[in-house]
């Protein structure tokens, strides 16, 4: 194991350690999984394709994204991988060509005890539905990598197997998606420095009406928490989280990835209002708002023309 791998098999360890003192004593959800016959048979909107991994364990929601990729006739690949952390199958579908790749990821795992829905059920399900609308009109100077990995809630794990053993060249850039089913608000995170990559995604924002620090916020690197674009920003690539936020959560949110210390000791009397509905039982479908998944679709699509048009 490298020293890279070292820390970030450290840093999962510590994450499910300070999920567990956030969530205190709250029960496991008791939410029943909708049965997968009837997603695939029922609507195709972001809100409806949730529930394809809602409530499901992670063996079962591994098997679900591979599910509805075969149900729906898309080419994909199985990457698989076995280490002393845990075992998995990543999923990619690519769409469209050209020279410049640019990653989009939605992990499929969720926190034990959680029905997963706004972590990570929503962006798989906005994945699901980019994948639609793009292979509709596959862009001809761009191909969109689609991933979908296991184990994120174990240090990134599949993420990192991926970017191991995987090509990386003419990668444009990296977004993962985290948390992106409620709010009005979207966050671009670990974004320390501009890139060029950074600016076109700004730029892509702007096109459809988001304003800087107001509908979009540029965020520095968090210090505890992360998602699968760690993988690949270890690895050189200009790579950032995207997330949803409420905006009248914001500054809550905000104390609470920046002193996540300071916000576990707290959570021994009382959790932070915006972790509870990410990881507890009242993370379900009820929780996820159609309008926020949506808008996350919409901000994919301009950025997705923005990087094909841009050099």
């Amino acid at each position: 194991m490298s020293v890279r791998d070292l820390g970030f098999f450290l840093r999962g360890r510590l994450n499910r350690a300070m999920s567990r003192v956030l969530t205190g004593a709250t029960p496991a959800h008791t939410e029943t999984p909708a049965p997968l016959n009837d997603v695939l048979g029922g609507p195709r909107t972001p809100l409806a394709l949730t529930r394809l991994l809602t409530a499901r364990d992670n063996a079962a929601r591994e098997a679900a994204v591979a599910t509805w990729l075969l149900a729906r006739g898309v080419r994909f690949t199985r990457h698989r991988f076995v280490t002393f952390e845990g075992r998995g199958d990543n999923y990619v579908v690519d769409v469209g060509g050209g020279d410049r790749t640019l990653v989009l990821v939605a992990h499929h795992d969720a926190v034990p005890g959680s029905p997963g829905a706004n972590d990570n059920a929503a962006s798989v399900a906005i994945l699901l539905t980019l994948l639609e609308r793009l292979s509709a009109a596959p862009p001809a100077s761009l191909r969109v990598r689609l991933l979908f990995p296991a184990c994120e809630e174990l240090g990134y794990l599949g993420a990192r197997a991926y970017v191991r053993e995987s090509a990386l060249n003419g990668i444009a850039g990296v977004l993962s998606l985290e948390l992106c089913g409620i709010g009005d608000t979207l966050a671009i995170w670990d974004a320390a420095t501009e890139t060029p990559f950074l600016t076109t995604v700004r730029g892509a924002l702007e096109t459809i009406g988001r304003r800087a620090d107001d509908t979009y916020h540029v965020v520095g690197r968090i210090p505890v928490f992360g998602s699968d674009h760690r993988a690949f920003a270890a690895a050189g690539l200009p790579a950032y989280g995207l997330t949803m936020v409420p905006a009248a959560e914001a500054d809550a949110l905000r104390a609470f990835v920046f002193s996540p210390l300071k916000s576990a000791f707290h959570a021994v009397k009382r959790r932070p209002v915006p972790f509870d509905t990410y990881h507890t039982t009242r993370d379900a479908l009820a929780t996820l708002d159609p309008n926020a998944l949506d808008a996350v679709v919409q901000a994919l699509e301009a950025v997705v023309h923005e990087v094909a048009t841009s050099r």
